[in-house]
């Protein structure tokens, strides 16, 4: 079936590079210099240590570690059933079944940077962060419980 499935974004490896070094400098880190390939998993992390520090990460970093990680659940669960939101950085439509075209969509899935990261990494599991009120899920497809932790991929 034919659910209008769209691509995930090309990941810009130099803004990735320009968003890691800057959150490393916010943490007294040195600049990132391992291999172009270990860029979206070492933002990821510098984004974690900034939150488990206690700090608000770099907006930038915290950005472009989201669409990262939304981008993987995109790839991971096609489809245009649910939109995942994490505002203000990014959004994406996954999971296949019944395509949404227009209005609000009837499946929509929406929590902060930090708790995104989270589930996705396994950090958080989804009964955890519903629990707590992290993550505001509507419709009956909605629950992306099945999804995450997103499973490592080993192109990244």
């Amino acid at each position: 079936m034919d659910n209008g499935e769209v691509p995930p974004r090309k990941l810009d490896l130099e803004k990735v590079r320009a968003a890691l070094d800057a959150q490393l400098v916010a943490l007294d880190e040195p600049p990132f210099d391992g291999p172009a390939t270990a860029l979206p998993r070492a933002l990821v992390a510098a984004v974690l240590a900034a939150y488990d520090r206690g700090l608000q990460p770099e907006r930038d970093a915290a950005r472009q570690a989201v669409r990262y990680l939304l981008d993987r659940l995109a790839t991971a669960a096609p489809g245009r059933t649910v939109e995942v939101r994490v505002p203000p950085y990014a959004a994406v439509q996954a999971i296949a079944g019944p395509r949404h075209t227009r209005g609000t969509p009837p499946n929509v899935v929406e929590t902060d940077g930090r708790t995104w990261i989270e589930l996705a990494l396994g950090r958080l599991t989804w009964g955890e962060a519903m629990a707590k009120g992290a993550v505001s899920a509507s419709g009956s497809r909605a629950d992306l419980s099945e999804h995450l932790p997103l499973q490592d991929d080993p192109t990244a």
